[in-house]
C-alpha cells in the first residue's frame, strides 16, 4: 500500500513539475531571484549565479545611452542625435499596429534603438509568441504590477509596459498587468524583484513569475498563488482551470489547473477524488477548520512535512484527509 501511494505521488509530482506547460508557453527555468540575489537551482541540477548586468531606466521623454557616445538611429518611434546622448520622441499611442515582422533584437541585451524595447511577439501568421522584436515604448509606460493594455493581436508585442516588462495575463479585451522579463544571461538568468525566472523550451518566453504568499493569495490580476515543482516555493501563475473546473475535489493534472486559492494535490488525500490528482483549498493551520468537504472528513492538514517548511510557510496547509 505504501509503495503504491509513493508511486502515485511520484507520478503526480512529475506532472506538477511539468505544470507550467499548461500555461501554454512555459517550462521551469528553475531560477529564484530578487534584488539580484544568487539564483537557486531546480531539480535538474543547473545553477544560476548573481549576474552583474543591469536594466536601463527611462523617463517619460528620453532614453540615454550608458556609453555617452553620439549616434543617430532611425526607428519606428523616431530618434534624433545630440552631443553625448541619444534622444528620441516616444510615441503617445500606438495607433494602428503595423503588420509584418518586427526588427530583430537580443532580449538579454535589450539592444533596440532608444524608446523601443526588445519583447516577445508572434511573427506574422503565427498564433503565439515565436520571436523577439523591437516595439515602441510609450511616453508614459506602465510599471511592474500595473494594469496594461495589449494593442493589436494578443501576441503583437505592442503594449504600454516599460522596457524590460511585458503585458501579461491579459483578457479578451487585451487588459492585463505588467510583468518583468528575466535579466542577466541565458546561462545565469535572474529577476529584478523576488520572482522565479520561468523560460519556455525554445527560449522565446522568459518572464519573472512573482513570488507570493499562499495564505494571502496576493498575486496581481486573476493569477493564483501556487506551489511549483519540488523547489518548495510559491509563485503567481495563470489560472488554467477553465470555467467549469478547478473547484474542491475536481480532477487536476497540472499545477495551475485549480482555481486561485486551491492547489493540485495527491488524489488519495482529497475526499471523493477518483483520479491521481484533485484540487483542494489552501488553508491556515493556525485558524479554525473552515474547509469544504468537512462532512467527508476533510480538515486543514500541513502542506509541508514536519521541519521542512520554509520560514513564514509553517502554517500553510490544504483541505484534505489526515
Amino acid at each position: 500500500m505504501a509503495g503504491s501511494r509513493a508511486g502515485a505521488r511520484g507520478a503526480l509530482v512529475a506532472r506538477l513539475r511539468r505544470g507550467l506547460a499548461a500555461l501554454a508557453l512555459l517550462g521551469l527555468g528553475g531560477c529564484l531571484g530578487g534584488d539580484k540575489q544568487t539564483s537557486a537551482s531546480e531539480a535538474s541540477g543547473s545553477t544560476s549565479g548573481a549576474a552583474t548586468s543591469s536594466t536601463a531606466t527611462t523617463d517619460a521623454a528620453t532614453s540615454t545611452s550608458t556609453s555617452g557616445t553620439t549616434s543617430t538611429t532611425s526607428s519606428a518611434s523616431g530618434t534624433s542625435s545630440t552631443s553625448g546622448a541619444e534622444v528620441c520622441d516616444p510615441v503617445e499611442t500606438f495607433g494602428e499596429v503595423p503588420s509584418g515582422d518586427l526588427p530583430e533584437c537580443d532580449i538579454w541585451e535589450q539592444d533596440c534603438p532608444p524608446c523601443e524595447k526588445c519583447t516577445p511577439y508572434a511573427n506574422e501568421g503565427v498564433s503565439s509568441w515565436s520571436d523577439h522584436g523591437c516595439a515602441p515604448v510609450v511616453a508614459r509606460p506602465k510599471q511592474f504590477g500595473e494594469a496594461c493594455t495589449m494593442q493589436g493581436s494578443k501576441y503583437s508585442g505592442f503594449d504600454d509596459c516599460d522596457k524590460g516588462l511585458m503585458c501579461w495575463n491579459f483578457n479578451d479585451e487585451g487588459v492585463g498587468y505588467c510583468i518583468g522579463l528575466c535579466v542577466g544571461s541565458r546561462l545565469e538568468p535572474e529577476c529584478d524583484y523576488p520572482a522565479l525566472c520561468a523560460t519556455s523550451g525554445d527560449g522565446i518566453m522568459l518572464i519573472c513569475l512573482p513570488l507570493c504568499d499562499p495564505l494571502l493569495q496576493d498575486c496581481p490580476g486573476e493569477d493564483g498563488c501556487r506551489p511549483i515543482g519540488t523547489i518548495m516555493e510559491w509563485v503567481c501563475t495563470l489560472d488554467a482551470s477553465g470555467p467549469d473546473a478547478g473547484a474542491d475535489g475536481d480532477p487536476c493534472e497540472y499545477a495551475n489547473a485549480c482555481d486561485p486559492g486551491l492547489l493540485c494535490t495527491e488524489g488519495a488525500r482529497v475526499p471523493g477524488c477518483q483520479t491521481i490528482g484533485c484540487c483542494a483549498t489552501i488553508c491556515d493551520l493556525g485558524k479554525p477548520n473552515t474547509c469544504p468537504l468537512t462532512d467527508q472528513g476533510a480538515e486543514c492538514v500541513p502542506y509541508y512535512a514536519m521541519g521542512e517548511a520554509p520560514p513564514g510557510k509553517e502554517n500553510v496547509g490544504f483541505c484534505g484527509l489526515p
